[in-house]
């Protein structure tokens, strides 16, 4: 008879089924509500049917670790949750196994999966599996009158308080320039010019000494419970999931919102790669994202997901629908992710932001 097991080591989680037959993988994510919403759409039920174990380990992003493991030939972990712009990068640089859309399994409602998945959802060696957003977010509680623009985050003398951002160039330079009233559609036209890069980092100099700087997703909503930060900048699920999970009064402003996909990629070498794909097509299913967007407000990448997203896991009240980024009221502003832009310029970007955190 298998057992379901639930094993907890450090940051590493186990979710399967002991048997003498049963393989496992270990998949890579971000930690907190979104790994846990993951376990529970995508883990467990991937357990159940095929007995196999998920080991799940978290990172902060980026490829430097897949690339030691590549490159020392010691790879461990087998897939891995990536933003879009790592996963164009990481191809490029030969850290991921490609992968062909036509092998993925259809809609629940017979569409093909390569007409089923909304625009962008694939790359060479990765496939989409959630929509979701960096916003800004503030304690309602704490500041009743509270911003509601892009400007605003940016304002500490109208809306005076620490600011939390995440300490990385990424969205953080468009939504500088969004506040310092550049136009949605034209961030990356003027985000792709040494001005507009001086003009964007000119604008985080006038809250430079104000600034909480964030790496993990679950440290926003604990910046905000915590009375440390204002306002702060945050993944927009987890700042739903501090409201309907556990009562916090924040809101979530969507001005300005950056839109980005999320997509599993397969480590090159990964010790358990045929397991890995099998897993990969079972979570990017119809039914298993939108089992996901029950559990956080992101956004399923298959549009037969739709019809299945209903209310939050615990409360049959709350529609999950006008919660997600990509709700028609919450895209007026938003600014959807140049990866082809980040792909090139990652590097330097990155660079330049670090240079100018020490300055």
């Amino acid at each position: 008879m298998k057992k379901t097991t639930l094993l907890l080591t450090g940051t590493a989680l186990a979710v399967g089924a002991t048997s003498a037959f049963a393989g496992s993988i270990t998949a890579v994510s971000w930690g907190g509500a979104y790994t846990k919403s993951q376990i529970e759409a995508y883990h467990k039920p991937w357990t159940a049917a095929t007995g196999n174990v998920v080991v799940s380990e978290d990172y902060s992003g980026g490829i430097a670790e897949v690339k030691a493991q590549v490159d020392a030939g010691n790879v461990t972990w087998d897939i891995i949750d990536v933003e879009k712009s790592d996963a164009v990068r990481g191809c490029d640089e030969g850290l991921f196994m490609e992968i062909d859309p036509s092998t993925l399994p259809a809609g629940a409602d017979g569409t093909p999966a390569e007409e089923d998945f909304v625009g962008g959802s694939f790359t060479d060696c990765a496939v989409a599996n959630i929509v979701w957003s960096t916003i800004f977010a503030y304690d309602k509680s704490a500041m009743p009158n509270g911003p509601e623009t892009i400007a605003d985050f940016f304002d500490t003398t109208k809306f005076p308080g620490k600011r939390g951002l995440r300490k990385s160039p990424k969205a953080t330079l468009e939504m500088a320039l969004a506040a310092d009233g550049v136009a949605s559609a034209d961030i990356y036209d003027v985000l792709d010019t040494d001005e507009g890069v001086d003009r964007a980092f000119a604008k985080l100099d006038t809250i430079k000494n104000d600034v909480v700087w964030w790496e993990a997703g679950a440290q926003p909503p604990q910046l905000l419970a915590d009375g440390e930060v204002a306002m702060t900048t945050a993944y927009n699920g987890r700042i739903f999931n501090a409201v309907a999970g556990e009562g916090k009064p924040f809101e979530i402003v969507w001005d300005a919102q950056v839109l980005d996909v999320d997509m599993w990629a397969i480590v090159k070498g990964a010790p358990n790669a045929e397991l890995a794909m099998d897993f990969l097509k079972f979570s990017t299913a119809t039914e298993q994202l939108a089992a996901q967007a029950s559990y956080i407000a992101y956004g399923p990448a298959r549009k037969s997901s739709a019809p299945y997203v209903t209310t939050y896991h615990s409360n049959p009240d709350l529609e999950m629908g006008p919660q997600m980024p990509t709700a028609a009221a919450n895209l007026t502003t938003a600014i959807p992710n140049d990866f082809e832009f980040w792909a090139d310029n990652a590097d330097e970007l990155n660079e330049r932001f670090n240079a100018w955190l020490i300055n």
